[in-house]
């Protein structure tokens, strides 16, 4: 039973009165929304909570349901022999504590908790990068790895010389000694050139090439100081062909791309600029080159869809997650070595191994089926954030990942206000504006957006945040003032 809060809103009727005859601004009506009036259900604030997930997928997480500790399916690398986990630990979004002055900060404790159950578990592929969790992933990865036997584990790490004064031979240089140091380690097994793609092939270059420094990285190979050299890809398809074709002379060992049943085949009808799954998958496998698979949830958004879509999913397979669906689409191709989870949750990363352990492929049926899912989602206006906070931080506070999240949220679960006329409107209206407040601190939300642009390089949807924002910011805007 829904534990129900009390919250208070202006009906429509007061709320113009009172904004006519005191000039109160829309920052004031927001805020004057969480002080008195209608009754909401706790669960119509999800998108609001900052404690956590209390269910996965389809049915109440069961801390007592099985989780097994030696039937993780694993998938060898051809190039080394590695018998890697089909489950990769995506340490992109560790969990988060505050500090004594109110700052989130890596909970280290809850880090090595997740990090010893996955290896218990069978799961032995970390992946990290030196910008992740604020420049902070390495370090805490590092930490909790380390109490563990060097050989029980594979680290995979980036080349993130994004900044231009990291983009010398120094600034590289610098950025792989770093890596070494913060992982506690002799070796990186898993090297990649992070996120080529984005600035097309005159961005690579500057990155790797005219610099020296994949030059360096090649010899760093040889000194056995890299096991796997590949490369995670975002962006110009041209850039990706252009690096397959140069295999022969650089021998990439791996290739990491953005794989889920939805992009699979539908990435370019989402963002002209995006590139379909299956072509990178099936261009890679041509080459006997492994993939590593990111993605596999787009950002969490197949693990939350559209209420009428869950329906489909508990039908098909009742008390299975409808995350485990996507993660099996994941696994399913022979040529996948890995799929990489950002498991922030205990109950995300025990589900996950249920998945995996072992592996069921999908029939030709389940193939047909999540075809069908992945054209209907598409149909859905969602904005195709991934949460993967490449365009953070904003230099103007703003919380980019949750705004977009919570009206994809709003979307998926149907309380986006449509038709004045409709019956539901007024309630619809309220649920959205209230989550909206919850979700965010004033001063992190769209409507402080300057239109700078600083975020859009950086992100590997290449979605137009500024334009995001201010539709968003114009939406919320006009249910207020209306």
């Amino acid at each position: 039973m829904l534990r129900v809060m009390k919250i208070t809103m202006f009906d429509n009727y007061k709320k113009k009165k009172i904004m006519d005859s005191n000039n109160i601004s829309r920052r004031s009506f927001l805020k004057g929304l969480a002080v008195a009036g209608t009754t909401i259900a706790a669960g119509d604030l999800l998108a609001g909570c900052s404690e956590g997930p209390k269910s996965v997928g389809t049915q109440p997480y069961d801390p007592n349901a099985e989780v097994p500790t030696d039937k993780m399916t694993y998938r060898v690398n051809p190039n080394t022999g590695d018998k890697v986990s089909i489950l990769g630990y995506g340490c992109m979004r560790w969990p988060n504590k505050k500090d004594e002055n109110g700052k989130d900060i890596i909970d280290q404790e809850q880090v090595n908790k997740l990090v010893d159950y996955a290896l218990e578990h069978g799961v032995n592929y970390f992946d990290t990068a030196p910008v992740y969790c604020q420049g902070h992933s390495e370090e805490a990865t590092g930490i909790a790895l380390s109490r563990h036997p060097r050989d029980k584990y594979f680290i995979a790490t980036k080349m993130s010389n994004f900044a231009p004064e990291q983009q010398t031979y120094e600034g590289s240089v610098k950025i792989f000694e770093n890596s070494l140091k913060y992982l506690r380690t002799d070796y990186i097994d898993y090297l990649l050139l992070h996120a080529v793609g984005g600035g097309g092939l005159a961005n690579f270059n500057a990155r790797f090439i005219d610099n020296g420094v994949l030059d360096y990285l090649i010899e760093q190979k040889k000194n056995g100081k890299i096991r796997n050299l590949g490369f995670s890809f975002h962006g110009d398809v041209e850039v990706f062909d252009y690096l397959l074709s140069k295999h022969d002379e650089w021998h990439w060992d791996f290739v990491q791309i953005q794989l889920n049943y939805v992009d699979w085949k539908y990435a370019q009808q989402q963002n002209s600029r995006n590139v379909n799954a299956e072509y990178l998958y099936t261009e890679l496998e041509k080459r006997g080159i492994p993939a590593v698979i990111m993605e596999p949830l787009l950002g969490g958004r197949l693990s939350k869809v559209h209420d009428h879509v869950a329906t489909k999913f508990m039908e098909r397979a009742p008390g299975k997650s409808i995350a485990s669906w996507a993660f099996r689409f994941a696994g399913h191709y022979d040529g996948i070595l890995t799929a990489l989870s950002g498991m922030t949750y205990m109950e995300h990363l025990q589900d996950n191994i249920r998945t995996y352990a072992p592996l069921e492929k999908l029939t030709e049926d389940d193939l047909v089926f999540l075809d069908k899912v992945a054209q209907e989602m598409i149909s859905f206006k969602t904005i195709p954030c991934n949460d993967c906070k490449y365009c953070m931080p904003c230099p103007y506070g703003i919380d980019i990942p949750t705004i977009l999240l919570h009206y994809n949220k709003a979307i998926n679960e149907g309380f986006i206000p449509g038709d004045k006329n409709d019956t539901e409107y007024k309630a619809l209206r309220r649920k959205y504006l209230i989550s909206y407040m919850r979700s965010l601190e004033p001063e992190r939300r769209a409507d402080h957006c300057v239109n700078c642009g600083i975020c859009m390089p950086h992100c590997p949807q290449n979605i137009k945040i500024p334009k995001e924002l201010q539709n968003i910011d114009k939406f919320v805007d006009s249910l207020i003032d209306e």
